[in-house]
């Protein structure tokens, strides 16, 4: 079967209600576009001469316009959906309270698996449906600007399989099957965490055979990353390590960062205010590597500590006049 075909059966399949409220790849448009654009060249005629050059203005404006446009919302909606998913996991206080309650009438956990899968669906079948538009319009057209709008689109943070959300679906899985004795191992048996390598890791095993590999390691410290956030580049850090990047301090955190600090791997600007908070990565280290996350607990807090006292004895002095 076809890609398209495959495409649109699983637009009009069991997940139907489900995309509904989600955005998706307007493939067979995009593709009808294309084939006009090869309607063209076949006919040659002075009119359409612009299509015969490695880009087709005629074209190009709905094409990449449209494309950039949907990966953007599909972005947007696929974090959105992981976002709530995963705080309805890992509630605290009196919503957790309800949350247990409700779970003698109606089975929430079984419903957050699906949705869970359901989202890695919805991404990976996006995210294959982009790169085969793409192709196709480089196979059209005899250029490369498909594939250098790959680039364009890991630029402006809504590369789908780069995702900070997918990291953290794939740490749901593994905590969620580690707190309910093995039941989830048919699904969650698809992705893995090694943290005894030398550079720990995360292996996503998607649908169609997509392999993701996302190395664990902070590039400040070289540890394993504790208390993780990724910035908007995609990047992953501890967070004491990204508020030193910053040249903020740790009590302060990451919000406080100026828009010219920059990510020490890929040094764009502005990457730290909207940064993730990784929570479901940060329980899945505390509960594979209890001790060394006590160890880096303990640290954290000391250095923080210290911060805050040399912090306000220094507001104290300035407030008094001494210099």
């Amino acid at each position: 079967m076809k890609f398209g075909e495959s495409f649109a059966e699983y637009l009009h399949g069991d997940q139907e209600r489900f995309l509904e409220k989600c955005s998706h790849v307007e493939y067979k448009r995009l593709k009808k576009v294309l084939k006009n654009c090869r309607s063209c060249k076949a006919v040659g005629d002075s009119w359409n001469s612009e299509c015969q050059c490695e880009s087709c203005s005629l074209c190009d404006q709905k094409f990449f316009s449209e494309l950039t446009k949907e990966a953007s919302e599909i972005a947007g909606c696929f974090s959105s959906r992981v976002r709530h998913l995963l705080h309805l996991h890992v509630a605290t206080g009196m919503q957790r309270y309800l949350l247990h309650l409700r779970h003698f009438f109606k089975n929430d956990q079984q419903a957050m698996v699906l949705e869970g899968q359901m989202l890695v669906e919805y991404v990976t079948m996006n995210a294959i449906a982009i790169r085969k538009i793409l192709k196709k319009y480089d196979k059209v057209h005899c250029s490369a600007n498909g594939r250098n709008f790959k680039s364009k689109l890991q630029a402006e943070h809504i590369e789908l399989l780069q995702s900070p959300w997918l990291i953290e679906l794939g740490a749901f899985y593994l905590n969620f099957n580690g707190s309910n004795d093995g039941k989830l191992n048919e699904f969650s048996g698809q992705f893995s965490c090694d943290f005894d390598a030398t550079q720990p890791v995360m292996t996503l095993m998607l649908p169609h055979s997509i392999k993701l590999e996302y190395d664990l390691t902070c590039a400040i410290c070289l540890d394993g990353v504790f208390n993780p956030y990724a910035l908007s580049c995609g990047h992953l850090f501890c967070k004491s390590c990204a508020c030193s990047a910053a040249s903020v301090l740790n009590f302060q955190g990451l919000k406080a960062a100026t828009p010219e600090s920059k990510c020490p791997i890929c040094r764009e600007a502005g990457v730290y205010t909207k940064a993730v908070r990784m929570v479901e990565l940060h329980l899945l280290m505390k509960r594979r590597c209890s001790d060394y996350w006590k160890e880096r607990l303990i640290a954290e807090r000391a250095e923080t500590l210290k911060q805050t006292k040399e912090f306000w004895d220094s507001q104290t002095i300035y407030a008094l006049g001494y210099l």
